[in-house]
């Protein structure tokens, strides 16, 4: 759907556009479908726009344009740039014809077929008295469900979603903000994630531009600005690179590509840096057509081979992205060359194949055009089932989902491995926790630590591509509050929160100030929520609560669970002696079987200053460890406070 709605009586265009204007637009879509549609599949789409010609007559944009322009826009797109077949861009002729006519669905099938309409049904925003979620997260959750059956759906929204956002420019602000939002949140990275980097790159930046214009143009001017800066390196540069290339009888084509203000914003916040000091601001492209004589990734390196013959390489600069795709299908050859100007130049080298891919992604690679995407569907379509069977036990799981879905499918992938070498997926920024879930949720449920590259690690430590990784798991470790912001799997996730949702809440709640443990002299003050703010007698926020709001008063009998641990930590005084930290660690965690979370140890002078801290159930079984420790020979003080 359109973000200009139809609107005939208070927007005029600012100049007429004619039938004719009209028809040569449309004649647009036919050309580029003709060499690949029957005479009748033809026909069947100039029915299509006649159609939808007529039934949005009246209706206007609010640029003032007649409505039509837009459903031609999307056709257009549909048609050229993801080069779709005759039942998607029929359905991008007739995508707003039901949402804004008195057309219905069942004349649409009776006119079209059941593809066309059920492709116009997908991309129909459905009118509800009561949303599950909201309006957009309802129309987004009906999107998604439509994969299971046909992803031109979405091919046909994302062409729509393109179109408004390349004409957003007539919006109110706040509209614009709206618009733009969701095409950051979701229909970018979707782009990407079939593998439509074009459109992905195009998407992402008019967000960007409507979303934070003063950055947008600041960049923009920076952007023109290196342009005019780098003209004379760059020419130097692109000439050494062309008389190679010629010189051994390579057929190429070259092109200089500047990065994009949203692709430069993000890295200047990620590597905390300004724009100055951003390197590889722009790259050069190296395009070769496919050769029968050798193959796409032997001309690579042959490529490589004569341009580092003469420049020097940056070590470890190499992306092998030929032998290991992005999971979206991008394939290319990344490395840096030191230029005669002592600048790092970033190179690709691609086949025309590859190249052609990174525009149309998964739609390449058949000349049927059928969406090669098995396993990233089957996966996602595991998920949607798995959502389906669980919504009776977790009802706002479609909330969580949405964010997870997006976590999982819609971003770059990271390859890793198992000691065995088993290449696991995991979407980029996943931690250990992802991979044991993964692996087995078992293993998730009890992963108590990770072996990185054989290195000890914690299970919330964020993975690399190539990394090898172990997990080690404990019967009596269970998923922790801190767990819900390391995960980014949707298996992970959903595990971890249902997990942590189940568990019973606490009636009572401590006081952040006083630090009360079972068996101390407590008191509870009752909350607005009916929860119970345990204080410790003693506590000033207590004395003071008595004395203003005495009627809520509770007596509380906090007791002991074996399952809740409470963090303590004691400093102590001590003589130095041979095994004094021993006999201290024997104290705590020999004698109790309680955990010690950080020892600190200084001597000076002979003196020693301990500080430790761990973790008890009650005050009861604090006093025993303080007593211990106090028995200790050559323990002098001890000071004790609960966190």
């Amino acid at each position: 759907m359109k973000p200009q709605e139809a609107n005939a009586s208070n927007a005029t265009a600012k100049r007429t556009i004619t039938d004719d204007e009209i028809q040569c637009m449309a004649n647009e879509v036919f050309s580029a479908m003709e060499k690949r549609t029957t005479l009748e599949e033809m026909q069947l789409l100039h029915k299509a726009f006649n159609y939808a010609r007529e039934a949005h007559r009246k209706q206007r944009r609010k640029t003032g344009e007649p409505y039509i322009i837009h459903p031609i826009a999307v056709a257009k797109i549909v048609a050229k740039e993801l080069q779709l077949g005759t039942a998607p861009v029929c359905a991008a002729f007739l995508h707003d014809v039901v949402e804004d006519t008195p057309t219905t669905i069942e004349h649409i099938r009776d006119l079209f077929g059941n593809d066309v309409a059920f492709l116009v049904s997908v991309v129909t925003k459905k009118k509800k008295n009561i949303y599950e979620m909201s309006k957009q997260l309802d129309n987004f959750k009906q999107m998604l469900n439509s994969m299971n059956n046909d992803i031109n759906a979405i091919l046909i929204k994302l062409a729509d979603r393109l179109h408004n956002m390349r004409t957003l420019n007539s919006m109110r602000a706040d509209k614009q903000m709206k618009i733009a939002g969701e095409t950051d949140y979701f229909y970018a990275p979707l782009a990407n994630r079939l593998g439509l980097y074009t459109i992905k790159i195009e998407l992402e930046n008019l967000s960007f531009r409507y979303r934070c214009p003063q950055w947008y143009d600041k960049i923009q001017t920076l952007i023109e600005k290196d342009k005019r800066d780098d003209k004379v390196r760059m020419a130097t540069f692109n000439r050494t690179v062309d008389e190679i290339l010629t010189n051994n009888g390579i057929k190429y084509r070259r092109e200089v590509a500047y990065k994009q203000p949203y692709n430069l914003w993000r890295k200047m916040k990620t590597q905390n840096e300004d724009y100055e000091h951003l390197e590889c601001r722009h790259f050069t492209r190296i395009v070769f057509p496919s050769d029968m004589y050798m193959s796409d990734k032997n001309m690579v390196l042959k490529i490589y081979s004569l341009l580092t013959d003469k420049f020097k390489e940056r070590p470890n600069s190499i992306i092998n992205y030929i032998d290991l795709p992005k999971q979206n299908g991008y394939q290319a050859f990344h490395t840096q060359l030191l230029s005669d100007y002592g600048i790092w130049e970033e190179v690709h080298i691609q086949s025309e194949r590859m190249s052609q891919k990174t525009k149309l992604g998964y739609l390449f690679d058949s000349g049927q055009r059928e969406i090669d995407i098995t396993k990233w569907l089957s996966d996602f379509r595991g998920v949607l089932k798995d959502v389906a069977e669980n919504e009776e036990r977790d009802p706002t799981g479609y909330n969580f989902f949405i964010e997870s879905v997006r976590a999982s499918f819609y971003n770059d992938d990271i390859q890793v491995y198992t000691p065995e070498g088993k290449a696991i997926l995991l979407p980029k920024n996943s931690t250990a926790l992802d991979f044991a879930f993964n692996i087995h949720t078992d293993i998730g449920m009890h992963a108590k630590y990770a072996k990185i590259n054989g290195h000890l690690a914690s299970v919330r430590t964020k993975l690399k591509r190539g990394d090898c990784v172990e997990i080690g798991t404990d019967p009596n470790m269970w998923p922790q509050e801190s767990w819900r912001d390391s995960a980014k799997s949707y298996k992970a996730l959903r595990n971890i929160h249902m997990y942590l949702d189940n568990v019973a809440k606490p009636y009572y709640v401590r006081c952040p100030k006083c630090h009360p443990i079972p068996d101390e002299e407590l008191i509870g003050f009752t909350l607005p929520d009916n929860h119970v703010m345990v204080h410790r007698r003693d506590c000033p926020d207590a004395i003071g609560l008595a004395s203003r709001q005495g009627d809520s008063i509770v007596a509380v009998d906090y007791q002991e669970d074996p399952n809740v641990l409470f963090p303590a930590i004691i400093t102590l005084k001590a003589v130095d002696r041979q095994h004094l930290l021993s006999d201290l660690i024997d104290s705590i965690s020999n004698k109790l079987q309680l955990s010690i979370d950080m020892l600190h140890t200084v001597t000076e002078d002979e003196i020693v200053t301990c500080k430790i801290k761990f973790f008890v159930h009650s005050s009861k079984e604090l006093n025993t460890i303080l007593n211990s420790i106090l028995s200790i020979p050559a323990v002098d003080e001890v000071n004790c406070q609960t966190v």
